[in-house]
């Protein structure tokens, strides 16, 4: 009977945290909000970390229903600690209203010229990859390199795309600033 109503009890809790960040759950901070060691989430909104807080909960009766006294205890007492975190951190969001959110300048030029090593680097390994293919002599081998070839063509796809769009960024900051 113990079980249950610390279970009722932090229940309870959730309810009321998913209350009090309802009206700010979708606001954004400038980076992930906690310690990757108490969320694995890595948001910057209120609401993903309530999400996870409700899933640990879900986990901690299902534990409780199963018997696993160990994962009860553990998954108790990380969420207990999840709770108190997000309520400090709903107390703080009025403070955090004042505080000017620092402009990140984007550096177009120095992404494009990463972007464009990164091209440099997967048509090296694609390269690589073929060279190895013609010389590859059993056919799990050959499926392996076709595989990471196959993979290897797709990120050099979506790194052209990147390379274009920030080509495009460029001709319209150039062309705003003319």
């Amino acid at each position: 009977m113990k079980t249950a109503a610390l279970l009722q009890a932090l229940d309870v809790r959730v309810a009321e945290l998913a209350q009090l960040i309802a009206p700010i759950s979708l606001q954004r901070a400038s980076q992930a909000r906690f310690d990757s060691k108490l969320f694995s989430t890595h948001s910057t909104q209120l609401k993903d970390y309530l999400t996870e807080v409700q899933a640990n909960l879900a986990q901690l009766q299902l534990s409780v229903k199963v018997g696993r006294t160990e994962q009860v205890a553990y998954i108790a007492e990380k969420l207990v600690a999840q709770i108190a975190a997000l309520q400090r951190e709903i107390a703080t969001v009025k403070m955090r209203k004042n505080d000017p959110q620092p402009v990140v300048a984007e550096n177009l030029y120095e992404k494009l010229s990463t972007h464009q090593d990164y091209e440099r680097r997967i048509q090296i390994m694609i390269s690589d990859r073929e060279s190895q293919l013609s010389i590859q002599t059993t056919l799990a081998g050959q499926q392996k390199l076709q595989k990471e070839l196959a993979a290897l063509e797709g990120r050099l796809q979506r790194c052209r795309q990147a390379l274009t769009r920030i080509e495009r960024a460029i001709e319209r900051r150039e062309r705003g600033l003319s």
